[in-house]
């Protein structure tokens, strides 16, 4: 990790991690994951659109278009954590980490309209069933279980702390979901030969693959308005930073997330006795990553509580 550094601008110090060199807080590479996802991924849709024509199956065919859309989202995520790597510039201070966010909200959009389309699907095949080539089925959508849920895997170590991984992780997990819920319909449309199971099975598949989404999609969104991160409670930072020696108030505290990965926060601190001396910045900005695992920290020291003064102006510029 790159070591933080301080400034000192006349009375009031900052301290603020430096992003420039070092390494970044981003989760570990998976450029590799997703470069691999998305080309065994284009292969198994042109397995799929061969058999399907072949065995005259419609739910092949679907399940092929729904892949498509999965490669979309792959490759959204992928974009989203590349550019999330670039160092800041003059029009980005901050870098472009916030584009992973971006990413993890389309993600969550495309599994809802993925949610749609096979409903819509399945709603359909309820009042006019088809027959199936069961076998030819079973054996194209058991290979997109062996390669979805593989795919899978290659996010699951970085899907809990990067909700833009986490989007790359759902994505395989439910089209995974999909071909074996396509499997076990296959089979048992040929041993009973009842053709309704086949969309009841769809629709089952289309509550789970919606109920891990909303969780995603509610995250990606609260992130993109700049909220605070689910794992953090503001109380909590709000606390340690009152208990500090020396520290009567805080005020202005901010906290919101500069990526899927990496959290910054503003605070104000009303220090009476004056600032406490050297290390303390440093000190608080390793305790505040430590604790609340948030990188990027800017404290600024007041001698006296100046937002009752600030307060003061902005009531008589608004009653003028």
């Amino acid at each position: 990790m790159s070591a933080g550094h301080h400034h000192n601008h006349g009375p009031i110090p900052h301290s603020h991690h430096d992003r420039h060199g070092g390494h970044s807080h981003m989760p570990t590479n998976f450029s590799r994951a997703f470069a691999l996802g998305i080309a065994l991924n284009v292969l198994y849709i042109i397995v799929e659109v061969t058999y399907g024509l072949l065995a005259g199956s419609m739910a092949l065919l679907a399940d092929a278009g729904h892949n498509l859309s999965d490669v979309l989202g792959l490759a959204v995520a992928w974009a989203g954590s590349e550019l999330g790597k670039r160092p800041p510039s003059k029009r980005f201070t901050y870098g472009l980490g916030g584009s992973s966010i971006l990413a993890a909200l389309f993600n969550g959009l495309f599994l809802l309209v993925a949610c749609g389309a096979i409903a819509l699907e399945a709603i359909q095949r309820f009042s006019s069933p088809s027959p199936v080539a069961s076998i030819t089925v079973v054996i194209v959508a058991s290979i997109g279980i062996i390669i979805n849920f593989g795919t899978a895997m290659l996010f699951v170590r970085g899907q809990k702390k990067d909700i833009n991984i986490r989007g790359a992780f759902l994505h395989m997990m439910a089209d995974a979901g999909v071909s074996a819920g396509v499997v076990v319909g296959a089979i048992v449309i040929y041993v009973s030969g009842w053709t309704w199971i086949d969309p009841l099975i769809s629709l089952l598949i289309v509550v789970l693959i919606f109920w891990s989404t909303w969780g995603l999609l509610s995250e990606a969104v609260r992130m993109s308005l700049a909220g605070v991160p689910r794992d953090i409670d503001v109380e909590d930072v709000q606390r340690y930073l009152t208990s500090l020696p020396g520290v009567e108030t805080v005020h202005d505290l901010h906290i919101w997330p500069m990526s899927t990965s990496e959290t910054a926060m503003t605070a104000h601190l009303v220090l009476p006795g004056g600032h406490p001396g050297k290390g303390f910045l440093a000190s608080v900005q390793k305790e505040v990553k430590t604790r609340f695992a948030i990188h990027h920290t800017t404290l600024q020291i007041e001698l006296e509580d100046e937002e009752a003064d600030l307060c003061q102006v902005d009531c008589a510029e608004q009653h003028e």
